[in-house]
């Protein structure tokens, strides 16, 4: 990083140090805001009349009407915890419920209810709900634990990283590496719509980028599976990322405008008629304009931008409609020039453009369930090349589009307090079209690879369904028991996956949970195209056995250990590689090499123990500290087993904050990992070959040096009579921690050189709301 763009960082940071002091002068004594809320029953989304809310440590509380729906007026502005209680229900604590100046918080509320009929509420609650499809390997995170995290930047994915079950890969990139999953093996579904990508810059064939480009003022919860889960989700092995956006105010326009290192950008929300709710934002990046006037010495120009939108129309009290679009394009150039000056091997430009639009119907089916239907187009589009910098050669050239148009329909049916059913169908119409060049290159084992020029046009369908019923024999049990079928018609291939998860209580607050399945992915089609003998390749799979237990310390902390195994088989191998992974490919920057060969007999496994407690905000301090131990490895062509370049074996992560009042937050993460491991390369023969040619003797036998970094970030809020301010200065890589993202064969130089990721980085924000 230049002292340029250091220059522009301090000036943003005294900017925000003068501004801090400016509104402290226009700040009301006793700003209030208002709780509108609503209260419903989580297996029939069903309205709960005569519900208690009630704020900790307040005298603050409302009694829910006919419609589940309650106010709290006139609420001092700050951070509260919200307890619920229903009888027949068991009751939970809500956290971060943040009150702000001259504004509505919109509360949804979902509870359980109670295996057993009670005349009185007897259980004690807590701040974790239980997520009733899935016992094990999840984690629910809430809009103000993704905001305010140390590091992120507003990117969901990376919060996700800090989590035991995913590996460490670059901190230039936000790829999600979930068990020993590649980047290619997770699935994003926002409000019922499946997004094929959720990041600006996306990788083809993978679901990886270098930022999130959902906003994360739009999102109400996340909930992140690691394993094991549901057969409501098919065509993935090893993660799933089910998002929900929140809805619009139903009662007045907002506005907000955020500024930050990252981009510019505004939301603005209203109602839209009685009940009906729009909200909407636009954001776009900057930081090509610094490099550009500040002549800072970076080697790429990136620039993107997004826009995004939900409306919802009540149509009744048991039909719901809503509209979602998410848009994001990014425009990425490597000059010669620069390219040259950073002695980088491979200059050039890209385009990249992707969106999503859909509906989603809900029905309410009057006390006994619910079901959720959603059609959507989806398209990501490519035009991208790259050349060689020494010879000018053109490398790849990559002209393609993926699109397709999903139907998905979901149902509950709660029979009684023991037994329900899930079940749905899926359909996708799929049109991809690849027009897509690679150069004759040297692999990286030496050996020549002749050029490869891809036309293709593929048309296809893909179908599946999905069968789950709960079963909860007696009070302390509850069993799952799943199948999932899933056809693609690309390859003829029909698969068909068993599902099971269990929950016992050992305890009040101990609980031993578990799971097993088998998972089914198609083979991304971009690698397919290559060769029409592809389609005859047999489909990944994955045994996943996972088997934990979750310990409530207090309240707001909890205790997961879980030990799991996921085996993979029917993994494509390459002959002419024959000591590599070539699955692995999917997090390179251009995505999967060409090949002219693949068999499907690559075997793989992770087997890994996980540790994590929680805290939720429940006075002045939250936090989590997660560790994890795992092997990841892979059988190659000639039998012999190698670690994958994901296994880094041990990771432990801390982060947490600090809120000493309604004003200021602190907060931190420190992250530890053992270094992953790489190849060396055969200098001799690189050398000759100006070329990184592999030590084909100790291919993955070396590892990186450990990573480690710390990020800080300190939150100022002011709230005024009718608006709020949040400004913040967040450091990344305090102590300047080299760590290394990987090494290559400089060809300008004709020696090794390094890839380093993030160095020390302060950026300031700020969040205005009106």
């Amino acid at each position: 990083m230049s002292q340029n763009i250091y220059k522009v960082c301090l000036s943003l940071i005294l900017s925000g140090y003068i501004l801090t002091h400016t509104v402290c002068f226009a700040m009301d004594q006793q700003p209030c805001g208002t709780i509108n809320g609503r209260i419903i029953d989580t297996n029939t989304k069903m309205p709960l009349a005569g519900a208690n809310v009630v704020l900790a440590n307040t005298q603050l509380g409302a009694c829910s009407d006919l419609d589940g729906n309650f106010t709290l007026d006139f609420i001092p502005v700050g951070n509260y915890s919200m307890q619920c209680s229903y009888l027949g229900y068991e009751p939970i604590i809500i956290a971060d419920v943040i009150v702000k100046s001259g504004r509505i918080t919109v509360v949804e509320i979902e509870l359980q209810a109670s295996a057993i009929k009670m005349d009185v509420v007897t259980v004690k609650p807590n701040y974790f709900s239980k997520e009733k499809s899935q016992p094990t390997s999840v984690t629910n995170l809430s809009y103000e634990e993704i905001r305010r995290t140390a590091g992120a930047v507003g990117d969901v994915s990376r919060i996700i990283m800090a989590l035991p079950s995913v590996a460490k890969v670059n901190d230039t990139r936000n790829s999600l590496v979930v068990r020993g999953g590649s980047p290619t093996e997770n699935g994003y579904f926002v409000d019922n719509i499946a997004i094929p990508n959720i990041n600006h810059f996306p990788l083809q064939g993978a679901s990886s980028g270098a930022t999130s480009l959902l906003n994360v003022d739009f999102i109400k919860d996340v909930r992140f599976y690691t394993g094991g889960f549901s057969a409501a989700y098919g065509d993935r092995l090893s993660s799933i990322m089910d998002i929900s956006f929140r809805e619009g105010n139903s009662q007045e326009f907002d506005g907000q405008l955020d500024l930050s290192l990252m981009g510019v950008g505004a939301i603005m929300e209203g109602p839209l008629g009685r009940g009906n709710t729009w909200l909407f934002s636009a954001r776009r990046s900057y930081l090509d304009l610094i490099i550009n006037s500040e002549d800072v010495e970076a080697s790429t120009i990136p620039e993107y931008s997004d826009l995004q939108g939900k409306i919802v129309l009540d149509l009744s009290d048991k039909h719901q409609l809503t509209f979602l679009d998410v848009l994001g394009v990014d425009k990425s150039v490597i000059e010669k020039e620069r390219s040259l000056d950073n002695e980088e091997n491979v200059y050039g430009d890209g385009i990249w453009e992707t969106n999503t639009a859909g509906l989603n119907w809900r029905y309410l089916w009057g006390g006994k369930g619910y079901s959720n239907t959603s059609l959507s187009h989806s398209f990501i589009n490519w035009e991208d090349q790259w050349l060689e910098t020494i010879s000018d050669s053109l490398l790849t050239e990559n002209r393609s589009t993926e699109q397709k148009i999903s139907l998905r329909n979901t149902n509950h049916l709660n029979l009684n307090r023991i037994n329900s059913i899930d079940f749905g169908v899926e359909l996708q119409l799929i049109d991809n079209q690849y027009d897509d060049f690679y150069a004759a290159y040297t692999d990286p084992l030496g050996n020549p690879t002749p050029e490869m020029h891809v036309d293709d046009a593929i048309t296809s369908t893909k179908a599946g369904a999905f069968l789950s019923y709960t079963w909860k024999p007696f009070l302390r049990l509850t069993t799952i028991y799943g199948v999932r079928a899933d056809y693609f018609d690309y390859n003829e291939n029909l698969q068909v996956s068993p599902r099971f998860q269990f929950s016992y209580q050992l305890r009040a607050n101990t609980t031993l949970n578990g799971a097993y399945g088998q998972f089914y992915q198609f083979l991304p089609l971009t690698l397919m195209s290559q060769q029409a003998e592809f389609k005859e390749l047999s489909d990944p799979m994955a045994h996943h056995y996972i088997l934990g237990i979750s310990h409530l310390l207090t309240e707001n902390t909890r205790l997961t250990l879980e030990g799991y195994a996921k085996e993979y088989r029917n993994i494509p191998l390459d002959p002419a590689q024959p000591s590599l992974f070539i699955i692995d490919e999917s997090n390179n920057q251009n995505g999967f090499a060409s090949h002219e060969q693949l068999v499907d007999n690559g075997v793989a496994y992770t087997r890994g123990i996980e540790l994590m407690v929680q805290k939720k905000l429940a006075d002045k301090i939250y936090g989590l500290i997660s560790g994890s131990y795992f092997r990841s490895r892979y059988r190659d062509f000639n039998g012999l087993w190698r670690d994958r370049i994901y296994d880094n074996r041990y990771m432990c992560t801390a982060e947490g904050g600090y809120k000493p009042n309604n004003k200021w937050e602190f907060s931190l993460r420190w992250v530890y990992a053992g270094g992953a491991p790489y190849t060396p390369f055969d200098i001799t023969a690189s050398e000759n070959a100006n070329r990184g040619i592999y030590d084909s003797d100790r291919i993955n036998a070396e590892r990186l040096p450990d990573y480690h970094n710390l990020n800080l970030r300190c939150d100022r809020r002011f709230n005024f009579k009718a608006s709020n301010l949040i400004l913040y200065l967040s450091m990344w890589n305090v102590y300047g921690r080299d760590n290394i993202a990987s090494y290559y064969w400089n060809e300008l130089s004709n020696k090794q050189d390094t890839f380093k990721q993030w160095g020390t980085l302060a950026a300031f924000g700020l969040e205005f709301e009106f």
